[in-house]
């Protein structure tokens, strides 16, 4: 198994593939994202479509996981044969994008309900088929930093629980998901998270921007909130 993306989502689901017992090819991601897996190889890239040939070499089984990753992933990918399964914080096709700036957005609306997705790679963006997802609640009362570490929990949760069927057959078309909102607006990227600030006069805009002790880690998200 190949691994895409960064951060401590990524390196949490791979530990827990190691620990299953199952093979990791290889971790591709930005040079920042190379950390305490010396024993895992690692390939640099901010852009995977430009190591296409390196993925596709360093497979043993096909499979791709996208986990926490910000590549978008194209032609040169797409077209080797690799299948990439993504791990997708929100519920699709109705809050595709940056999962960060639609969480607020879903928040603003009122949502007492949000979710991981995973879903299967396409030419679009968050379109490709839904495998299988996981609901997790929202309260009328959690801030934002609340709701996002829950929102984690969950995309790591719904990785353990898919990655041994996956594995087991690397076809695998997924679990049978109850219907997924479409609506909510669609796509929500870099133009939705410049309007944020359009919507201080929403009632809920304090508890879905307040990024807490997480700030640090969005700052594209508060540096937009400012």
């Amino acid at each position: 198994m190949i691994f895409v993306g960064e951060g401590a989502l990524l390196w949490r689901a791979v530990q827990h593939t190691l620990d299953s017992g199952l093979a990791v090819d290889l971790v591709c991601g930005p040079a920042a994202a190379r950390t305490a897996r010396p024993d895992v190889p690692f390939l640099a890239a901010t852009d995977a479509n430009t190591v296409a040939a390196e993925l596709a070499a360093a497979s043993t089984d096909g499979l791709v996981w996208s986990v926490n990753n910000r590549m978008i992933f194209r032609a040169p990918v797409l077209s080797t044969g690799l299948r990439i399964l993504n791990v997708h914080h929100g519920p699709l096709p109705g809050y595709r994008g940056l999962p960060e700036v639609a969480l607020v957005y879903a928040m603003l609306r009122g949502e007492r309900e949000f979710s991981a997705t995973l879903h299967q790679v396409d030419a679009g963006i968050d379109t490709g088929r839904t495998l299988a997802a996981e609901p997790y609640p929202i309260g009328p009362n959690d801030p934002y930093h609340v709701v996002l570490r829950r929102g984690l929990q969950t995309c790591h949760h719904l990785f353990e629980r898919c990655l041994p069927l996956a594995a087991a057959d690397p076809e695998w078309i997924g679990e049978p998901t109850p219907p997924m909102r479409a609506d909510g607006g669609g796509y929500f990227g870099r133009e939705a998270l410049i309007r944020l600030p359009e919507h201080r006069s929403n009632p809920n805009f304090g508890r879905a921007t307040d990024l807490g002790f997480l700030a640090g880690y969005l700052p594209e998200l508060a540096a937009a909130l400012a």
